[in-house]
């Protein structure tokens, strides 16, 4: 049997290191060493219900373990053949154990393609990866397909760039072949900086192979002998098993010289990202790559004709090079036959915000996004209402109820004010203002911005000053207009795609919601009750008892009144910070 425990940053955050020693102790003391095996592997995706173990061949999946409960799993489990039922998951519609992932709600609906061995292989083994017809694509291109003929695959799968542009990839690589030059790279975008994202990062901590041999597919097909991943800094899990996979690969002749006993050579190093969000863009990233400060520079000329060091570079995700070997070895016309018309196969998603199920989940494109939020999220936590969807991150906008039934893809979402991005996919509910979501995306975007253009540097700093004026109390229907004008004008004259979408979460707000900016400037309210500024503590004199309490426990004295007399909060003084609410024991006091 194999205990398969997940080794994603999450899980070991919560003792999942701590988990695998104590199973292992566990299965020592019981001399069931043959009898059992203890496996760390990549994210099972259900974070939410972290730490997991899932147990083999009955494909038993426990949530929520902790270091005590694994001499449980093994005295019973694995030495009675008894599931531990409390371990199980219950589903929240019957209240009944579910004692294998294959019916739960959260994967029902997933297909996993990009995250096919994130919780099944160890990472940082190279035969488990190969006994799941890992390098297999590799060597079929470099044995009975020219580089073309590998290129017309990925171009006949659809297959479009993950990162966020959605620029197809087959036709990426086709312009970065057909240039000609004495040296060319290929680069592995790993720099994943979105609030709230965290789908690269997965990949890489429970698949680094899959990145590694589709760069080695890039490099044969492109005609380049050397590939970097830049990886951001703040990732040493994902950076020290993709460091142990290169390392495996050089040693199984999969990289290095003569791959495979071909005349193909190819190799690949670490470049280490400061966790600068502008450095996801592709000029930018390669700039500081080279040492230079991570900013962008305009195009053309692209990547693909003039980037590393003046030489033709492909520039692809995370997430689109663990599509690459599957493409290969399954066929284009398979990814084809998944998805919608003008986008292919599935996409990586991190679900996260105030949803039930937080996680990172894969699905069809052409998905709705009520099928995510509803049945795959498990809805709205604390049976509240929904209220909107951030999808794309800082660079994509806002969605409502209306969009609850909009086919997930590239074009869609861009109809509907949005975008895809890298894949953060944030849920909002009643209890969110969304003047104050604006402008929490904006202060994200104003502080990663390079400051390269004024547009950017200037412009969103303005539309965060206009948003701060307004969650105040200060705006006027004026700066409402000039909140639309100047966001406008930003996507128009911005330099790179940071800058062109900074103003999208600000727009769409505008377009979705715009009786809350209204209120927020014509009556002084949050109706979320989240500017602070706009909130009014009240003491209802009916209820209150002149006890006291709340005069002497205001850190600015502005409650007044006599002892056993209604009291009253000078709201001039007032600064909100709701100690009275706190310490009044009759709930006499209310915020408005």
């Amino acid at each position: 049997m194999h205990l398969l425990v997940c080794g994603g940053t999450g899980c070991r955050s919560a003792e999942s290191d701590a988990i695998v020693d104590s199973l292992n102790k566990a299965i020592a003391d019981r001399g069931l060493e043959n009898d059992a095996k203890v496996v760390m592997t990549g994210c099972f995706g259900f974070c939410e219900k972290g730490p997991i173990v899932k147990v083999l061949p009955d494909n038993t999946f426990y949530t929520q373990v902790t270091p005590a409960d694994a001499e449980e799993i093994v005295a019973e489990h694995i030495y009675k053949g008894r599931r531990v039922n409390r371990l199980l998951y219950i589903n929240p519609e019957s209240q009944e154990h579910v004692e294998d992932s294959k019916h739960m709600g959260f994967y029902r609906k997933q297909i996993r393609i990009a995250l096919r061995n994130c919780g099944f292989i160890d990472p940082e083994n190279i035969e488990e990866y190969i006994a799941r017809d890992g390098y297999s694509a590799l060597g079929k291109v470099l044995t009975e397909m020219t580089p073309e003929e590998a290129i017309q695959s990925i171009i006949k799968s659809g297959l479009r760039g993950r990162g966020g542009g959605g620029f197809p990839t087959g036709l990426k690589w086709d312009i970065t072949r057909k240039v000609a030059a004495e040296k060319k790279y290929v680069v592995c975008n790993a720099d994943e900086g979105d609030p709230g994202a965290f789908m690269d990062r997965s990949i890489l901590e429970g698949d680094p192979h899959s990145v590694i041999e589709a760069m080695a597919i890039n490099g044969y097909c492109t005609g380049a002998s050397y590939g970097l991943v830049y990886i951001r800094a703040e990732y040493p899990l994902a950076i020290n098993r993709l460091k142990t996979a290169i390392g495996q690969a050089r040693e199984y002749g999969l990289l290095g010289n003569g791959i495979l006993g071909t005349d193909f050579s190819f190799d690949i190093e670490l470049r280490y990202g400061a966790g600068a969000f502008v450095c996801g863009e592709e000029t930018a990233l390669i700039h500081s790559m080279e040492g230079m400060r991570g900013e962008p520079t305009f195009k053309p000329p692209f990547p693909s004709e003039s980037g590393y060091l003046g030489y033709p570079t492909n520039v692809n995700n995370v997430e689109t090079y663990a599509n690459i070997p599957v493409i290969i070895t399954k066929g284009p016309e398979w990814f084809a036959s998944i998805g919608t018309e003008k986008s292919k196969g599935t996409k990586v998603f991190a679900l996260a915000g105030k949803i039930n199920n937080v996680g990172l989940i894969e699905v069809p494109m052409g998905t709705t996004l009520r099928e995510v939020i509803y049945e795959i999220g498990g809805g709205i936590k604390d049976g509240k209402n929904f209220k909107a969807v951030q999808t794309g991150g800082p660079s994509g906008g806002c969605l409502t109820t209306k969009h609850l039934d909009t086919p997930i893809d590239y074009d869609n979402l861009l109809a509907a004010g949005s975008m895809m991005g890298s894949g953060g996919m944030i849920v909002m509910d009643e209890d969110d203002c969304m003047v104050s979501i604006a402008k929490f995306y904006l202060e994200f975007t104003v502080e990663e911005s390079c400051g390269k253009c004024t547009p950017c540097r200037v412009g969103n700093k303005r539309l965060h000053e206009i948003l701060e004026k307004i969650t105040r109390g200060e705006g006027t229907m004026k700066d409402l207009e000039k909140l639309r004008n100047l966001g406008q004008v930003i996507k128009d004259t911005a330099l790179c795609g940071l800058g062109q979408t900074s103003p999208n979460p600000v727009l769409s707000n505008l377009d979705n919601f715009w009786d809350e900016f209204v209120e927020h400037v014509t009556e002084k309210k949050c109706r979320a009750g989240q500017c602070k500024h706009l909130l009014r503590y009240v003491i209802e004199p009916d209820a209150c008892v002149g006890c006291t309490a709340c005069a002497r426990n205001c850190p600015v004295n502005a409650i007044t009144g006599e002892r056993k007399k209604a009291h009253e909060i000078n709201q001039e003084i007032c600064i909100k910070c709701g100690a009275c609410v706190e310490k009044c024991k009759f709930n006499a006091i209310f915020v408005r």
